[in-house]
């Protein structure tokens, strides 16, 4: 555990855009890369938070002790493989919003909806939802006086946006968000300080 001389301020905001990058933890760039490659591989224009949320799976033990036991494990990854073949099918060809960035009224204007990260910009390459859900995970981890985001990080902000696709997703697969972020709560304070 730091000591609280150490921490840093939770008033600090989190990069974002590209930025955000740098304050992501050596796991958690991988499951970036694995992101990216998944988008390629798919022929998306961008990384949504279905692409990160599958990542996450592949990449962090911690992540697939969250969601539940393995069948529900098994069961989440298998909506996850069915993206490029199955229901995700919708998905193409439309950036994924849930809300948290400004969209435009049929008037032109800007116009701002709820969310939990209140100005993140438009990244490309990036749904909003994504880039909101990295910011998130950044903010998440300097409240715990981290100087990186972790792999749970992300999956806290993915589970705290019930509009996304990966909630989408969760869902599907049968996973209660509540327990869901019980568990996330429970393993983050099992969490190695930096």
């Amino acid at each position: 555990m730091q000591s609280p001389a150490f921490r840093l301020p939770p008033q600090l905001p989190a990069p974002v855009g590209p930025d955000v990058e740098t304050a992501l933890g050596v796991e958690l760039a991988a499951v970036v890369a694995g992101a990216r490659r998944r988008v390629r591989r798919d022929g998306d224009r961008q990384i949504d938070t279905a692409h990160l949320l599958h990542s996450l799976m592949e990449q962090g033990p911690e992540v697939r002790a969250a969601v539940g036991d393995p069948a529900q494990v098994a069961r989440l990854l298998g909506y996850l493989v069915q993206r490029s073949i199955g229901y995700g099918l919708a998905w193409q060809g439309c950036v994924e919003d849930s809300g948290a960035l400004p969209v435009l009224r049929e008037s032109g204007g800007p116009e701002r909806r709820p969310s939990a990260v209140s100005a993140v910009p438009g990244v490309p390459g990036w749904s909003p939802a994504a880039m909101a859900a990295l910011v998130g995970a950044v903010d998440r981890a300097r409240l715990r006086g981290r100087i990186r985001a972790e792999v749970i990080d992300v999956l806290a902000a993915v589970a705290a946006d019930q509009e996304c696709r990966a909630a989408e997703v969760l869902r599907k697969a049968g996973v209660d968000a509540s327990l869901l972020g019980g568990r996330i709560s429970e393993l983050s304070r099992h969490v190695s300080p930096e």
